[in-house]
């Protein structure tokens, strides 16, 4: 199942908290961004990819030492469609956030000085998609347990390219312009 799938399976399940506007205005988001910074829309999906490979790897070594729970947190605390240094700063040391940028430059060709930028308001995106798999308001309330079957997905996936954010950013793109 790609991430895009399990996101719409997210917006199916009543139990959690993915919608159809929330996936709007992640794309909105997007597109904006693309737009406003000249990006070519294949492009950007390119660096949601790379940011999104570096979310998961910053939210597998968090996971890995501080736990499950704390990555929800963080997910659920800093997501957003809007620019966060505290998103940002979370996952990414200074160093961390110049040595992502420099990747993404050196694959797509766009200015590092313009990725580090960017990266505020990219990785809350990241988190935002993410967070539509967490339980919705009702459920939160009625249950112990906090999971999230999206991040799960995303955070445990094996490395095959089946679960891309560029992939999934992509198709939502293109389910909206449907709708």
């Amino acid at each position: 199942m790609s991430l895009f799938d399990a996101f719409l399976g997210a917006i199916d399940n009543p139990e959690q908290a993915a919608s159809v506007d929330q996936l709007g205005n992640i794309v909105g988001t997007v597109q904006q961004i693309s737009g406003q910074n000249g990006i070519d829309p294949a492009m950007m999906q390119t660096v949601m990819s790379m940011v999104g490979g570096q979310v998961r790897s910053s939210l597998q070594d968090q996971r890995s030492t501080q736990g499950e729970d704390h990555v929800q947190n963080l997910i659920s605390q800093l997501s957003g469609t809007t620019a966060s240094g505290a998103a940002l700063g979370a996952l990414f040391t200074p160093q961390m956030q110049q040595q992502v940028a420099g990747a993404i430059s050196q694959k797509t060709g766009l200015d590092a000085g313009m990725i580090v930028a960017l990266l505020p308001t990219l990785v809350p995106l990241a988190m935002q998609f993410l967070q539509g798999g967490a339980q919705g308001a009702a459920q939160t309330a009625n249950s112990q347990a906090n999971s999230n079957p999206l991040l799960t997905m995303f955070l445990d996936q094996d490395r095959d390219g089946d679960l891309d954010l560029g992939d999934a950013m992509n198709m939502a793109a293109k389910f909206m312009q449907n709708r």
